[in-house]
């Protein structure tokens, strides 16, 4: 400890595609966002946080190599196209077998009840970047199958209208999107009210 302050918590590799709240901390932004890791903190900091884990960069990455969505999404942006054609381009994929087996996994090791799935992007963690709101939440998401589609419709809600055009006002350039370390998903067991 320096000052006061803790140190930051640890570091992950950045090849992990799915690891629990509770090993990330404040250097793993950019695989786990800022959410993620914040809430790794909490838990170090004793704060009560429901069970859950990060699917990191790492996973979203596999996904667009080994769907080939990687050089779709290039061309695609090459020609400056629409979000409809980039989100059809993402449904006609499926998730990548290695990258489903991590989250399912992850998912029964959790007790396998509902859960919620939030997106998160690495834009959102810039200044004078508030992206709430512009990529979607699925709540009360149960079983292995749904998991995986809401995983799929966190990753593909990048490029929902509403995304693109507030990244277009923030300034950031589509491009910087295609790249395999713009998203990760995290999600929580839904509390039973």
């Amino acid at each position: 400890m320096t000052g006061g302050r803790r140190a930051a918590g640890p570091a992950q590799p950045p090849d992990r595609t799915v690891a629990g709240l509770a090993d990330f901390g404040a250097r793993d932004r950019a695989i786990a966002g800022g959410k993620g890791a914040n809430l790794g903190e909490l838990i170090r900091a004793g704060f009560p946080v429901p069970p859950g884990f990060v699917i990191t960069t790492a996973a979203y990455r596999l996904m667009l190599e080994e769907t080939g969505l990687a050089q779709t999404l290039s061309a695609l942006l090459q020609e400056d196209a629409d979000g409809e054609k980039i989100r059809a381009a993402f449904s006609c994929v499926p998730m990548p077998p290695g990258v489903r087996d991590s989250i399912t996994d992850a998912y029964r090791q959790m007790g396998s009840g509902a859960v919620a799935v939030r997106s998160s992007a690495t834009a959102e963690d810039l200044p004078g970047a508030a992206f709430a709101g512009q990529q979607d939440t699925f709540l009360n998401v149960v079983g292995e199958d749904a998991l995986v589609t809401a995983v799929a419709g966190c990753w593909t809600s990048l490029w929902a209208d509403r995304a693109i055009s507030y990244r277009r006002r923030q300034g950031i350039t589509l491009k910087a999107w295609r790249s395999p370390s713009s998203s990760r998903a995290w999600l929580t067991q839904m509390s039973p009210e």
